[in-house]
């Protein structure tokens, strides 16, 4: 709702200095605020910029008298609502029935009585201060009543729009559930498609492997190979091998994503560590010339022993790979809130870019350097087995300061 007007003021409009100043005095003192134009054409400059509550105007005046202004002032929206009360010495009736036809609230006759200006500018004021304050609560309620109408409709509208969207959300539950259906069936045919294919695969790939390094162990002084023919076998081998990772790497991610839940039980993190180091890594630790160095001893962790152990497999291995010349590890771990344990494995690398970060998780997406080309599937197997475990992971990484690979599981 709007403030009502500031009550007081008044605005004089006459060209007589003697009234004005008399005027002036007494309605000041009276507790009024007045303002003085001398002329018609100043009177209705200043009563636009100042919005006064009441105005005293002179009838006789040069270039615009009384009646002139009072007729504008009742044209203009801004200014016909305010009271105009005529100071005159006229007496004679149709002069007053003119001023009241072109839209004056009162007369005062000169020569001025104090108690008279006074009584009547106070009983104008008190009915003009009515008036406002009616109009300003008759806009109020027909804004309300025009919000009232308009929450109404738009009610109505929501109402309609909801009854719509729940109709087509229903139609689109279906639909998205039968997709659902639909894409976990074609996942299931494809995880099964692609065992069969890995299955497949690795029985002649092992045959071929066999033979290389029959071959390449038949090869020696008494029975020298040409350099050529011993390094295309030692190729033929090389790529043979990548080949088997690649064929583990998918079968073992399939295996994750067919199990929905596997049963959690409390794993001997020491214990798989070391065995992981003697066993499946060995070679590559000579390899590549790494040390990696443990703590006394590592908090133990529920999860599923099988699925962990290829976590630290594809962590270290990747941690040599990318690492220093001579890699450098160290294996951490700290207990977290809420019962978890982050697992921490710092390399001395050459760090990785931000940008780089983002991908490292995303099947077959690889880094390449000049040491070793992964497969792009070690860093997502670790992701969905970590994941399905209840836990997470993540890197922390800046170029020329080595990378620090994690993953956490519940206590």
């Amino acid at each position: 709702m709007s403030a009502i007007p500031s009550e007081g003021t008044l605005l004089i409009v006459d060209d007589t200095p003697e009234n004005v100043k008399v005027l002036f005095k007494f309605l000041t003192d009276a507790g009024f605020k007045v303002l003085v134009a001398q002329d018609g054409e100043d009177g209705i400059r200043k009563a636009e910029h100042a919005m006064p509550d009441l105005v005293l105007l002179d009838v006789m005046m040069p270039r615009m008298n009384g009646f002139e202004v009072c007729q504008i002032f009742k044209t203009r929206d801004k200014l016909k609502a305010i009271p105009v009360i005529f100071m005159t010495a006229l007496t004679d009736t149709v002069d007053k029935v003119r001023g009241f036809d072109v839209g004056a609230a009162d007369y005062i006759t000169k020569p001025i009585q104090q108690e008279e200006v006074l009584a009547r500018v106070t009983a104008h004021l008190r009915l003009y201060k009515l008036q406002r304050q009616f109009q300003y609560k008759n806009n109020d309620l027909q804004e309300r009543a025009e919000q009232l109408q308009s929450e109404i409709r738009h009610r109505k509208e929501v109402q309609m729009s909801l009854e719509t969207a729940n109709l087509v959300l229903a139609q689109r539950t279906v639909e998205l559930q039968k997709r659902t259906q639909e894409l976990e069936q074609r996942n299931m045919e494809l995880d099964a498609f692609a065992h069969t294919v890995a299955h497949d695969l690795k029985n002649p790939l092992s045959g071929v492997i066999g033979l290389s390094e029959i071959l390449l162990e038949k090869c020696t002084p008494d029975k020298p190979m040409d350099a050529k023919s011993l390094d295309r076998l030692q190729k033929i081998n090389d790529a043979a091998m990548q080949i088997l990772g690649i064929i583990n790497a998918i079968l073992l991610l399939a295996g994750v994503s067919r199990h929905k839940s596997v049963e959690l039980d409390s794993v001997d993190m020491n214990s798989l560590v070391q065995q992981v180091i003697n066993t499946r890594l060995s070679t590559l630790i000579k390899q590549y010339r790494a040390t990696i160095v443990l703590p006394e001893t590592l908090p133990v962790a529920r999860g599923y022993t099988p699925w962990i152990e290829e976590v630290w497999v594809n962590y270290l291995t990747n941690a040599m790979k990318y690492g220093g010349e001579i890699p450098h590890l160290e294996i951490s771990a700290e207990v977290l809130p809420n019962n978890v344990i982050k697992y921490r494995i710092q390399d001395n690398g050459s760090g990785i870019a931000v940008e780089q970060q983002n991908q490292l998780f995303t099947p077959f997406t690889r880094l390449h350097t000049e040491r070793a080309d992964g497969h792009g599937l070690g860093l997502s197997i670790v992701k969905q087995i970590v994941e399905k475990l209840g836990g997470c992971v993540g890197v922390e990484s800046q170029l020329g300061q080595g990378s620090l690979f994690y993953f956490t599981l519940p206590n």
